[in-house]
């Protein structure tokens, strides 16, 4: 991206209409690379992902971190008795796909990512989640998500699951545009990502705890 002429509702529109404090100018927008990732992770001890050359500042609040503690808590607790893989939580960045560094609240990835099981030495590795959890904030918009739905399965991610505190359901995508609806009552399945798991959203959100009113 050129950054002649960019102006601040340009980077909007770009990223989905985000909040423009979600945007780190420097190094000025389209320059950013994954070493900045890095920079400002231990500068600041703050996630950030990479898009397009610019530095999004990842957006989660108390609760969503519980709700994604505990999602990840249960899928570690599964892979202990189902040797598939291995989980990561919020602050596990990935490259995804060239240039693009994202940050699931909850990943999965299979051992047929890892050459001989070997974690790569790299601070953010090339690799592509299986499934991808994002628990939804009030600072996240409807574009910003698309865009990171078509990310993850243009690289090839097999499961996303948009949990939403606000409404109390998931919204459980197999493509980017092809999705289910799970209410409050329902159940999350791992399919044939993490044959086997079940969550229901009922049981997450009593071990999550109810927030006041």
């Amino acid at each position: 991206m050129s950054t002649s002429f960019v102006t601040a509702a340009d980077l909007q529109e770009m990223l989905g209409g985000i909040a423009l404090s979600r945007i780190r100018m420097i190094p000025p927008p389209g320059m950013a690379t994954e070493d900045d990732v890095v920079s400002v992770d231990t500068r600041e001890d703050l996630t950030c992902e990479l898009i397009d050359g610019v530095l999004v500042e990842k957006t989660i609040g108390y609760f969503e971190s519980r709700i994604a503690f505990v999602i990840a808590h249960l899928v570690e607790g599964f892979l202990d008795a189902h040797d598939l893989g291995i989980g990561l939580g919020p602050d596990g960045t990935l490259c995804v796909l060239p240039g693009q560094v994202r940050a699931p609240d909850v990943a999965f990835i299979a051992w047929d990512k890892f050459p001989n099981r070997e974690l790569p030495l790299e601070q953010i590795p090339n690799l592509v989640p299986d499934l991808a959890v994002e628990v939804l904030s009030p600072g996240n918009t409807a574009a910003e998500m698309d865009r990171k739905l078509d990310d993850y399965f243009t690289a090839g991610v097999r499961l996303v699951w948009f949990i939403d505190p606000q409404t109390e359901s998931a919204q459980v995508y197999t493509a980017a545009d092809r999705s289910q609806t799970i209410p409050r009552d329902g159940v999350l399945h791992g399919g044939e990502v993490l044959p086997g798991f079940e969550l229901s959203l009922t049981d997450l959100l009593n071990r999550v705890g109810r927030r006041r009113r």
